[in-house]
């Protein structure tokens, strides 16, 4: 089996591999790669701060995405893709650790995403049409993801998701995503401890109301509908 090893920085791409001594680019030795932070480390400050950026995204995300590759090399998941990887080991109990860093990968970037800076107000028109037809009014979409993220017990994340042509709240634990449901995830809100813990210690609730007042990205749900 080749040796690897995995280079970046807190705020980096892991885009150099080493393997059995020689560099090459991560495309070449078909890894996962650290995707760039779509926005500064200091941008979503005073909401989220760039110290808890720099653990959560600079140390935890990282270390997901190298599980991943890790635990891939050598396997017929090298090659693959996040999502394809999520597919092939969700529900397979010898292939727990693949699944849980694979997902948790995923789930990060597409985290990152679904916030921008100055961004909550209200959504684009499409989008909004759809929300008041499945729950009622945007606010009470709110309420909903609120209480899912609040409410979900211990680590895991709140989901606004399309099933067919409606759109459901629903949230996963620890690891888990909704694309093993068959449902297609539009935004999330990271609830382990370490996406808010050193901004608002045990306040969940008011890290999510200050991600969905100030920080959710519309825009981005509204392009994976």
């Amino acid at each position: 089996m080749n040796r690897r090893t995995f280079l970046g920085t807190a705020f980096g791409i892991a885009t150099v591999v080493t393997v059995d001594g020689l560099k090459m680019n991560a495309q070449e030795a078909k890894v996962i790669t650290m995707p760039e932070l779509p926005y500064a480390p200091n941008s979503l400050e005073p909401i989220i701060t760039a110290n808890t950026i720099s653990y959560h995204y600079g140390k935890h995300h990282t270390a997901y995405v190298n599980n991943i590759n890790k635990l891939i090399i050598g396997t017929q998941f090298t090659g693959m893709s996040l999502e394809q990887i999520i597919k092939a080991t969700s529900g397979k109990s010898d292939k727990v650790s693949i699944f849980n860093n694979a997902a948790q990968a995923w789930n990060h970037n597409f985290y990152w995403h679904s916030l921008k800076p100055k961004g909550g107000g209200e959504p684009p028109a499409a989008l909004k049409q759809k929300i008041e037809k499945s729950f009622g009014s945007v606010d009470k979409f709110k309420e909903a993801l609120t209480q899912a993220a609040t409410g979900q017990f211990g680590s895991g994340w709140a989901w606004l998701v399309a099933d067919g042509d409606a759109l459901k709240v629903v949230k996963t634990g620890n690891a888990d995503n909704p694309m093993t449901q068959n449902l297609k995830p539009l935004l999330t809100i990271d609830v382990w401890e370490h996406a808010y813990y050193l901004d608002y210690q045990n306040k969940r609730a008011d890290y999510v109301k200050g991600l969905l007042e100030n920080l959710i990205n519309w825009e981005f749900a509204a392009a994976n509908l």
